[in-house]
């Protein structure tokens, strides 16, 4: 069953709830909603729901999204001290089996505003983000798009979460979407990484079941200059 790609903007929609099939969240970061990113999140979101996986895409290129003031009141509330679209993503977040960063490059690194999105949804939302799947999808007209790839990847490796590749990385090029269309080998790569992603979130969720959770240890902190004066 193909289910519909459907995308979020100002308004709050919730996954459906009754749903049985595994749930994942795109984010598009680039402030064209129609854009090369979006092309590229577009053929990843259709093989995954071709797998059985539903999509949801939230657009925050277009939003204005400021960026942590390392405040610490989302501890106290639950939630960011703004509430805008991180607080309005974080119940679709901590629903989803899996999240899909888009961003198109700029200077080799994500675009800006998506980086503060992440920062705030990440840093914020309070539910354990193990063993949820991430990807980084990255789109540029020619270089850069490495670097900002692991700048992506980074959200992920530190909250426990196994990241899906491809066989190749998860990138497209060109100036216009007209261009990512004639990118054969790119759009072949968000392919594979949609089934990739498919395959490791049913896997995840069977292991779940006759496995467990992975124990985690908390409580120690390193800081170097503790003790001294």
């Amino acid at each position: 069953m193909v289910l519909p790609v459907s995308p979020i903007g100002a308004t709050s929609l919730i996954f459906n709830s009754s749903s049985t099939f595994m749930k994942v969240l795109l984010i598009n970061g680039s402030p064209h909603p129609n854009g090369c990113t979006a092309r590229a999140l577009q053929e990843v979101g259709k093989t995954l729901n071709e797998h059985g996986v539903e999509t949801q895409t939230i657009n925050v290129g277009i939003k204005n999204i400021r960026g942590c003031i390392s405040c610490f009141k989302c501890q106290e509330k639950g939630q960011c001290v703004f509430d805008d679209l991180v607080n309005e993503a974080a119940p679709l977040f901590e629903q989803a089996d899996g999240i899909v960063v888009g961003t198109p490059t700029y200077y080799a690194h994500a675009n800006g505003g998506v980086i503060a999105f992440l920062d705030r949804l990440f840093f914020s939302t309070p539910f354990d983000k193990a063993m949820k799947v991430g990807a980084a999808v990255v789109s540029s007209r020619r270089a850069g798009s490495t670097s900002a790839f692991d700048e992506i990847n980074k959200y992920f490796t530190i909250s426990s979460m196994p990241i899906a590749s491809s066989t190749y990385w998860n990138e497209v090029h060109g100036y216009t979407p007209s261009d990512v269309e004639r990118d054969r080998e790119g759009l072949q790569t968000l392919r594979n990484l949609g089934r990739n992603m498919a395959f490791l979130i049913k896997s995840i969720s069977l292991g779940k079941t006759q496995l467990g959770m992975p124990e985690k240890e908390f409580g120690t902190w390193t800081n170097f200059m503790d003790g001294l004066q």
